[in-house]
């Protein structure tokens, strides 16, 4: 398991079931240890309702060389969330893109390596048109899919997905019918 300096170095935000924050830990240790922490969730779509997935890097701590939405991270420490969640769709993608708060929900998945997401999850939406230009270490390709179509795919071959992406898409699709690109 590869992991760059930066990536074991750094600190996420432990909260409580209300989110509110009860400390900080190396974000290794937190994952190791499965302590719940912040983290958001950014889902991109173009103008044709197209969701923009990323495939993780081969390389990542963990869940790598899975197919993932458009991006998601952890804040650090005395940033806003929002400002976390523009930061690292810049970092991991390559673009900028208004982004809007959709909900939030907490998961808890074990993963390989004995690593743990606990995570309380804020979900951010956008839209737009401009094509990413991914940076390479977090990502190793992306593409443009159709809600149905990703349902399907997900249904069908649950194991080239992550596991947050399974956990929430139901409330991802209400949240995309519902006020993205609203059904009758």
């Amino acid at each position: 398991m590869m992991m760059d300096k930066q990536e074991y170095e750094e600190s996420v935000i432990l909260v409580d079931e209300h989110d509110s924050v009860i400390g900080t830990m190396p974000k290794m240790e937190a994952h190791l240890a499965g302590k719940l922490h912040r983290a958001f969730s950014v889902f991109v779509f173009n103008t044709n309702g197209q969701l923009l997935l990323q495939r993780r890097a081969d390389d990542k701590y963990h869940s790598g060389g899975k197919w993932t939405n458009t991006c998601c991270s952890h804040p650090r420490l005395g940033e806003e969330t929002l400002d976390a969640a523009n930061r690292r769709l810049n970092e991991e993608m390559g673009m900028e893109c208004k982004l809007e708060y959709g909900f939030n929900f907490t998961y808890h998945a074990e993963l390989a390596d004995g690593i743990s997401e606990n995570e309380y999850d804020h979900v951010f939406f956008g839209i737009s048109n401009q094509l990413p230009h991914p940076n390479p270490e977090e990502v190793s390709e992306f593409r443009y899919v159709n809600m149905t179509a990703l349902k399907e795919d997900i249904e069908a071959s649950p194991e080239i997905y992550t596991e947050w992406l399974k956990i929430c898409f139901d409330r991802i699709i209400e949240y995309y019918n519902r006020y993205l690109f609203k059904k009758p």
